[in-house]
């Protein structure tokens, strides 16, 4: 059973064990895991193979920097023009968690042995209810599976933007971020970009010109703000 498999059975017992938990009265650490909808981990299984068919046409050279995520960076079509001459591979899938990419990392990051791997999730892992410990949680996880395979590689994280259509979840978002940015100021390999607090207006909520009509994905200018923020920790 490999690492990403054990994993998804552990999330699975977590849920199984906080229902049990709740159901006899003993409070748990976490009560709100009993409010946390399950994630099909191989859910974008279909995405994940024409990857592959097209890693098998063209296969992309050792040592490059792997972007890697939620639709943030599936979506982040200029990522090519944004770094020039620089070897980044986009590898962003579906609307995908944290669990999601440990369950994938074995297929869509590790074979490239990748220089650096810039890294965005946990933000729909919080509108699932896996609040902003578990996301920390789930970081760890995925940089000590990257660490297991691939010991040099840097490990770039870019912290839970601020959307429209998810502020309601600013504070779980804050708090994520603050946990992450813990880990990872522990480890000279890895590093934090902000793109929380460039994407607010001067009235403290999200700017809403960076985003599109649906309030939570980026337009071009929002990803002048990423850009700007991630290229010098990809150079």
């Amino acid at each position: 059973m490999n690492s990403s498999v054990r994993y998804f059975a552990a999330l699975v017992l977590t849920v199984a064990c906080a229902s049990s938990s709740s159901q006899s009265g003993v409070a748990t650490r976490d009560q709100a895991a009993v409010r946390r909808a399950p994630i099909a981990v191989d859910r974008s299984e279909a995405e994940i193979r024409r990857f592959e068919e097209s890693d098998r046409a063209a296969p992309p050279a050792p040592g490059g920097i792997v972007f890697v995520g939620s639709s943030s960076i599936r979506m982040w079509k200029s990522l090519e023009s944004d770094f020039p001459n620089l070897p980044v591979l986009n590898r962003g899938f579906g609307g995908s968690t944290f669990p999601e990419a440990i369950h994938y990392l074995s297929r869509i990051v590790l074979p490239y042995k990748p220089r650096t791997i810039v890294v965005y999730e946990g933000d729909n892992d919080l509108t699932f209810g896996w609040g902003p410990r578990q996301v920390a949680d789930d970081y760890r996880t995925f940089v000590r599976l990257v660490r297991d395979s691939l010991p040099n590689a840097k490990i770039v994280f870019i912290s839970l933007k601020p959307s429209p259509s998810r502020w309601k979840l600013v504070d779980q978002q804050r708090e994520a971020n603050r946990l992450v940015r813990a880990i990872v100021a522990s480890d000279p390999l890895q590093s934090y970009v902000d793109v929380f607090t460039p994407m607010l207006g001067a009235n403290g909520r999200p700017t809403p010109e960076l985003f599109i009509a649906d309030s939570l994905h980026m337009t071009p200018a929002g990803y002048t703000i990423w850009r700007a923020r991630v290229a010098p920790q990809v150079q």
